[in-house]
């Protein structure tokens, strides 16, 4: 099989996983909005991103590292592989105890720290929420290290699929926010047996007898520091922004601010799959002395992405107001304009999602983490300058801003790495934007005549048509190749 046609494949796989994610996430967002209080459910996701700063510190960057080994070892010395997996899962097992139990002596402090005692039994709850979690990450990305896509695809599908599942039963039999919280973690305990489980069997394969190389496991803590800063600086970019909201506006503005969160993830599905899928192969073609071949699917990825991504934020921003309206009710009107800042947001994600994970397998972890704390420490500066003035739109618009430099530096370090074409992608970029102005004005156009859920779908249908049509008619995107590479 060629490399594009096992590329497609496993794209399709996690495309798959993703989509399924993405609407379950979707459809959990919205009944949960319509089930909880607005104070409840901010308070959920309150919650869920003190657990992710707490998480930082179970996770470490162990997982990432232990991917990276697995996928410079496992064509060259396979027996090395079940060694890597079985010291790298013993050091993530110590680092969630010690976590665990940290958690649970602190939880009161946790609580009165951000201002809300209603987060203390979450945070009990939320323990489980760390081993389970941490460990469903951990299978994950050792899967993807393993360029396993089809298999980790699967697993992000049983947890998706299975919290939604969950959470919605466990709060419609009246366990309210402990219980959605709960359906999270029986869902990631369930996908964690089941990934444990196959790599039990994978690994159990026989295999060429071996002692652990003398260094690998101080190499591979040793690249966990880099990586755990990084992961640091993305969780504390990420969810500090709805911790401060929390602090300064208090679960409302929470539910606002994590509804524009949840639009953006889902929008940024196709991307995200693009990125797990092709990061490992970065590594694998530079380690065959095929740089070149490297650069071309990072331009191929980069130039469809933003082809595809401009047009769809700016017409995020123009039917954010009747999207949030239909699908949230109108208690949630604040959070458009959320909403319609992150829409640029969608754009850099999009970007990061084929860039950033890419550059950690090619062994730039440290870059990132210098560039990624910089712009993590400038995000919090701003939020705390911004939310008491502006309030939740303060936390998109420091987003924005920072993730912008974040953006940048990571594009020039993948430019040192790979060399791809500059004055390639800027003619791209400058002919999706082309395309972006004609398209949003037949869509602003029609605006006015959105009355209802039908009407909305109609005219996102006609936007995406217009966008095809000069998409296809200008020559950049060719449909006939696309169907031959995909079909």
């Amino acid at each position: 099989m060629s490399l594009a046609s096992d590329l497609v494949d496993r794209f399709k796989a996690e495309f798959a996983g993703k989509l399924i994610a993405v609407i379950s996430a979707g459809l959990l967002t919205v009944i949960l909005a319509r089930l909880l209080e607005p104070d409840e459910y901010g308070l959920l996701f309150l919650a869920i991103s003190v657990l992710g700063m707490v998480e930082m510190f179970s996770k470490l960057g162990i997982a990432k590292s232990a991917a990276r080994y697995v996928a410079a070892y496992k064509e060259t010395d396979p027996g090395q592989v079940r060694e890597i997996f079985r010291f790298s899962l013993l050091l993530n097992g110590l680092t969630i105890s010690v976590v665990g139990i940290a958690l649970l002596l602190g939880y009161e402090q946790i609580a009165r720290l951000v201002g809300e005692p209603a987060l203390g039994p979450l945070l009990v709850v939320g323990v489980c929420y760390i081993v389970f979690h941490t460990l469903d990450q951990f299978v994950r990305t050792v899967l993807q290290g393993f360029e396993a896509i089809e298999p980790a695809a699967v697993l992000l599908s049983i947890a998706s699929s299975l919290r939604f599942i969950f959470a919605v039963i466990l709060v419609l039999l009246g366990y309210g926010v402990i219980g959605a919280l709960l359906g999270y973690i029986l869902s990631y305990a369930v996908s964690t047996l089941v990934g444990l489980g196959y790599l039990y069997v994978r690994l159990d394969k026989p295999a060429p007898p071996a002692e652990i190389e003398t260094g690998l496991r101080r190499r591979i803590v040793e690249y966990t520091a880099p990586l755990t800063l990084t992961s640091a600086a993305d969780v504390l970019d990420k969810k500090i922004d709805t911790i401060l909201v929390g602090f300064f506006v208090g679960p409302v503005g929470v539910a606002y601010y994590t509804i524009g969160e949840q639009v953006i993830q889902f929008v940024e599905t196709p991307m995200a799959a693009l990125g797990f899928t092709l990061s490992p192969t970065y590594e694998a073609q530079k380690a065959k002395g095929n740089v070149a071949v490297a650069a071309e699917i990072y331009e191929e990825a980069l130039t469809h992405g933003l082809l595809v991504y401009i047009p769809a934020a700016a017409g995020l921003v123009l039917v954010a107001e009747p999207l949030i309206l239909e699908a949230f009710g109108t208690e949630y009107q604040g959070a458009v304009i959320v909403l319609q800042v992150m829409a640029i947001y969608a754009v850099l994600r999009a970007i990061m999602k084929i860039t950033s994970n890419g550059l950690d397998f090619l062994g730039r972890a440290r870059e990132r983490a210098i560039i990624k704390g910089i712009t993590a420490v400038l995000n919090v500066a701003l939020n705390v300058l911004l939310i008491p003035l502006i309030g939740v739109v303060g936390a998109a618009i420091s987003t924005v801003i920072t993730y912008s430099l974040f953006t940048v530096a990571n594009l020039y370090i993948m430019h040192l790495e790979l060399g791809f074409r500059v004055r390639y992608l800027v003619r791209h970029t400058a002919a999706a934007l082309l395309v972006t102005a004609v398209m949003s004005v037949v869509v602003y156009s029609l605006i006015g005549m959105v009355s209802g859920i039908v009407t909305l779908i109609s005219v996102v249908f006609v936007g995406v048509l217009v966008w095809a049509l000069l998409a296809v008619g200008s020559g950049l995107l060719d449909i006939r190749h696309i169907l031959s590479v995909v079909l």
